[in-house]
């Protein structure tokens, strides 16, 4: 079996490079490939991670997937099983003022993708965002909830999810993190040795999620093909506050430094707005009879863990987002670009 693995070179695509490969991703459960999420999985052709599974990484600069003909090309010389296609442009306030851009990024290569996968007989798994919701609902979204994306990163992540057809997978997620690259869990760590004060939005609610327990589950859908829309977060909710006081508390530092601020009183004002409440209910996944992934702040305290084992090099560095594309600069924190950065509000630092 072979799966080809988009966006390789990011956060969530290191990670699933690791667990298609029968390895532990860092910050993991502790069980080889995934743990419990993978247990009894039965995969195609008797293979399984790290035996007789062919795992193909692209990323750019190797592989433009807005270019049809080079899209197709390569997947017909690999000819995998299925695709699990991850890239994306996630710079959120960047799509705003680039719609053509994101669209190309985010929709027209899926089309690309799902073309060239249909070719082959290959299953695609499409990552997708909780973007795609309006954050108006009073409750967690569910995968049958229709999408009313506010900002042209949802609209063309949607997008996307259109091009994926009846047969293919979409996985929805949200606030991710992992140990690869630059995230919000890798921010706050580095404010952490600022002084005075952190500020962070307090009314934006979402579910932190971690490459190290969503890539065994995305792994998962693979090696069983199912298909329809998943939402896949990790277990509970919090706001961008909430979040940024936990990081610190797993780190040992003194969490009642992170003050509250509202998303109206961001200095400047971010481009493209957010959904209030992006919190994604796993119903299908659940009523599915599948294992639950973990609740967010044991997956937190396992990362944090990790990048202190790693040295602070690792814990504060920017690196690539989970698309593989450059990071964005320091302050405008990363994992999808979209994060509320302390140093733009008000007296902020």
């Amino acid at each position: 079996m072979r799966v080809v693995v988009t966006g390789a070179a990011g956060q969530l695509g290191r990670d699933l490079v690791d667990v298609l490969s029968g390895r532990e991703p860092v910050g993991g459960t502790g069980g080889v490939s995934g743990g419990a999420v993978l247990d009894g999985v039965a995969w195609p052709h008797g293979a399984s991670p790290g035996h007789g599974l062919e795992v193909v990484g692209t990323d750019l600069p190797e592989l433009d997937l807005t270019d049809r003909a080079a899209v197709r090309a390569y997947i017909e010389t690999v000819r995998p099983d299925a695709v699990v296609h991850g890239a994306a442009w996630t710079a959120v306030d960047g799509c705003e003022g680039d719609p053509d851009r994101a669209f190309a990024a985010n929709a027209l290569a899926t089309r690309h993708v799902v073309e060239a996968a249909g070719r082959v007989g290959a299953h695609v798994v499409y990552v997708s965002t909780d973007y795609v919701f309006d954050g108006t609902s009073s409750r967690p979204y569910l995968e049958w909830d229709p999408p009313r994306p506010m900002s042209v990163y949802g609209r063309s992540k949607h997008a996307g999810e259109l091009e994926v057809g009846p047969r293919g997978t979409v996985v929805r997620t949200s606030w991710v993190c992992g140990f690869h690259g630059a995230n919000m869990v890798k921010t706050v760590l580095r404010l952490a040795g600022s002084p005075g004060p952190l500020r962070f939005v307090g009314d934006q609610h979402g579910s932190p999620t971690f490459t190290a327990d969503l890539a065994p589950a995305i792994a998962r859908l693979v090696a069983e093909r199912r298909p329809g829309v998943f939402h896949l977060t990790n277990g509970g909710a919090t706001t961008w506050f909430g979040f940024a006081q936990a990081v610190l508390a797993a780190a040992g530092h003194d969490s009642a430094r992170v003050e509250p601020i509202a998303t109206a009183d961001l200095d400047p004002p971010r481009p493209a707005p957010r959904p209030a409440n992006s919190v994604l209910d796993n119903a299908a996944w659940r009523l599915s009879g599948l294992p639950a992934l973990a609740d967010w702040n044991d997956a937190l305290g396992r990362l944090v863990a990790a990048l202190g084992a790693a040295g602070a090099d690792v814990a504060g560095a920017d690196g690539a987002g989970p698309a593989g594309r450059a990071a964005p600069a320091a302050d405008r924190t990363t994992g999808r670009a979209d994060e509320p950065p302390a140093s733009a509000v008000k007296k902020g630092i």
